[in-house]
This record gives structure tokens, sequence and C-alpha cells, in this order.
């Protein structure tokens, strides 16, 4: 019998969850930020696949179950406060964001004349519709 007394050591929010960053094992890249609940890090670390909580669904969610793009988990680790969960991935097809680029963090907040703005820094490398069919 294998207990998980690892699962104990992560310190879940209210809802029972916790914020999970998915970085590029060869780039260190940080793709995305998502939330895991028990469940799905248990399922990650069995499956060996990236598997979230999505907040908007209410469900689990398996990334890459309708775009392809599925993230092979090749390492996990915990902060220091136990608060947040890191994953070290494989990111199949290159794109991890569901605007078709390769990680979710593109735009960068830069001063024009003294105003503060969000610019978009990285390429679309796949229209989303050809992605999901919209």
């Amino acid at each position: 019998m294998t207990t998980n007394h690892w699962l104990d050591e992560v310190q879940w929010n209210d809802d029972g969850l916790v914020a999970a960053i998915a970085q590029d094992h060869e780039t260190g890249e940080v793709l995305m930020l998502a939330w895991m609940n028990r469940e799905s890090l248990e399922l990650t670390l069995k499956e060996q696949v990236a598997i979230y909580w999505s907040r908007s669904r209410g469900r689990l969610w398996r990334k890459g179950e309708s775009s392809g793009h599925t993230q092979r988990l090749l390492e996990c680790r915990l902060d220091c406060d136990g608060d947040a969960i890191l994953l070290k991935v494989v990111q199949v097809g290159g794109i991890a964001c569901h605007t078709g680029r390769k990680s979710c963090f593109y735009r960068r907040l830069v001063d024009q004349g003294g105003e503060a703005l969000w610019n978009t820094e990285d390429p679309v490398l796949q229209d989303p519709e050809t992605i999901y069919g919209r």
C-alpha cells in the first residue's frame, strides 16, 4: 500500500488548490500558471503528464486534451513555503498557450512615454482556430 504523505506537505489554499507553474525543462522559460487540487497533483505524478484543476470548468483538465499540446512531466518541485508547485515539462508541440503562443506570458510591461502599456512580445505560432476548430 502506497501512502501519499507528500501531498500533506502542500499548503492548499481555502479552495483546496495550489498554484502550479509549468516551465520548459530545457530553456527554463515559464510556460504557464494553472491550479492543481490534490487529485490533479496525484494524477500528474502517476501519469507523468500535467493534469490541472480548471476553475472555470469545475473539473480536472488534462493539458492538451483538446489541442494535443500536452506537457510531459520530467520533474516536480515544491517551493519553500509549500504553496507553489513547479513542473518541469516537455511541451509537446511547442505551444502552451490557448492563443497559439509558446508561453502564456507573452506580454511585457513597457514604458511608452511615461505611460505603462502591455506590449505583445511573442508571435502566434499557430492560429487558435486551427488548434481548437472554433
